[in-house]
């Protein structure tokens, strides 16, 4: 039987104005329906609209995709690049933005380069290889140079259109192999349509080892009090400023901070959060933006964060039920690319300085958005909540992480767990200055 008709709004923000698109599932299968951005009149509340037209046009059986027209004929042999792209703009409006994002990335900065001007039959087994071999080769040039203080960089067109530089990564184990993986996805297509005769990106053979990283996050309320301190002197900082800072100097960071540690969200769902979503009176949030049906949530809210958003709504420039939680000095939603360099890390680097003055241990290397909602499952444990319900409120299908976590957690002492309950009640050193 197929699954009812379920869909979401998707907002992509990264233009001069927002457009507006619809995800959901029609008989089975899940669609993708761009509408029109906000220069055609589009908003939130018509594209909620819309969709709850077309989920009931679904449930009548009335609903039709469009059709669409027919392909011209393909060469034979095409070149990887010929055969990628076409690929690509087959398939992307099924994709979630971040994940355009990040195949074009995979494609433009790696395969491209490589495999451009092969023809799918020249793809060897041995070139994908020898692509392997080359990656791993530019990566160690890139930790070399750092090494030895000559940082490369790279140049970057940000979400504005503007051409910017950055230093040079070298590419880990892990993401090589995702390049591989890509390249094995589009190859697979190439055998479905009798290109090629066998895959030879397929098989672990073509992949590196990768070490599975040890597991990061705060699990100490000294640790998660020291980040949220640093980042409430940053945000006096920016006041200080005279609004100079990044994003006006407005106060948003250790509220921001706040809600990946003791909410779980996504970077995402962080992003998409609006105020209309926010029920402190209540105690919960919904998330209503997220990467998987899973993810589509109601988020119980932790006394300690009620009180940390409460005082940030006050200081918020926009508060009305459509702003966005965390918004510009303009209004607009933060960006994305900037909450981990200029919130987290510049976070993290002030707590580890305020943590060394004092003899204590730093915070663990490594830290992310994502490693934050790893601490509030850890933070959900220690509190005495269920596997089952950590869960839900994470927004997790598969189990075997959150276990992992409740089996790290179990093995706190007791004094921890209680440190970790009175941070949760709220009993920090803020106060509503």
């Amino acid at each position: 039987m197929p699954r009812a008709a379920t869909g979401q709004v998707v907002i992509d923000t990264r233009g001069e104005t927002p457009t507006y698109a619809l995800r959901f599932r029609a008989y089975g299968r899940r669609e993708f329906l761009t509408l029109g951005s906000a220069t055609d009149g589009w908003t939130r509340a018509k594209a909620e609209t819309e969709l709850a037209n077309i989920l009931a046009d679904v449930r009548r059986g009335i609903w039709r995709p469009a059709e669409v027209p027919a392909a011209p004929a393909a060469p034979k042999d095409p070149t990887f690049h010929e055969f990628a792209s076409r690929w690509y703009a087959a398939n992307e409006h099924e994709w979630r933005p971040k994940t355009q994002l990040d195949y074009e990335w995979q494609l433009a900065r790696h395969l491209l380069p490589f495999f451009k001007d092969h023809r799918l039959s020249q793809i060897t087994i041995a070139e994908v290889d020898r692509y392997r071999q080359v990656k791993v080769a530019e990566s160690r040039a890139v930790e070399a140079a750092a090494s030895r203080g000559q940082r490369r960089y790279e140049r970057y067109v940000d979400r504005n259109g503007h051409e910017r530089r950055r230093p040079q990564r070298a590419l880990s184990a892990t993401s090589i192999n995702k390049t591989i993986t890509r390249l094995a996805q589009i190859l697979e297509v190439a055998l479905e349509y009798g290109l090629i005769q066998s895959n030879p990106a397929k098989g672990r053979r073509r992949r590196l080892r990768a070490q599975r990283p040890a597991p990061v996050w705060l699990d100490r309320a000294e640790h998660i009090l020291a980040l949220l301190d640093a980042a409430d002197e940053l945000d006096r900082r920016a006041l200080a400023n005279g609004g100079h800072d990044h994003k006006g100097g407005i106060r948003y960071r250790r509220a921001l901070l706040a809600t990946l540690v003791f909410a779980g969200l996504r970077i995402g769902e962080l992003t998409a959060l609006r105020w209309r979503d926010v029920d402190l009176e209540a105690g919960h949030l919904h998330v209503r933006a997220s990467k998987t049906d899973a993810g589509l949530r109601r988020v119980d809210l932790l006394p300690v964060l009620c009180r940390e958003l409460e005082l940030h709504r006050r200081h918020s420039p926009a508060s009305d039920l459509d702003a966005p939680v965390f918004a510009s000095a303009a209004g607009t939603a933060l960006a994305q690319e900037n909450m981990r360099t200029r919130v987290l890390d510049a976070a993290v680097a002030l707590a580890n300085e305020r943590l060394a003055a004092a003899g204590e241990p730093p915070l663990p290397a490594g830290l992310t958005p994502h490693k934050l909602r790893h601490t509030y499952a850890s933070i959900l444990v220690a509190v005495g909540i269920d596997p089952g319900s950590v869960m839900d409120q994470i927004g997790h299908a598969d189990a075997a992480f959150t276990l992992s976590v409740y089996r790290h957690g179990m093995r706190r002492d007791g004094a921890s767990r209680e440190r970790l309950r009175t941070l949760v009640d709220g009993e920090s050193r803020r106060t509503a200055a």
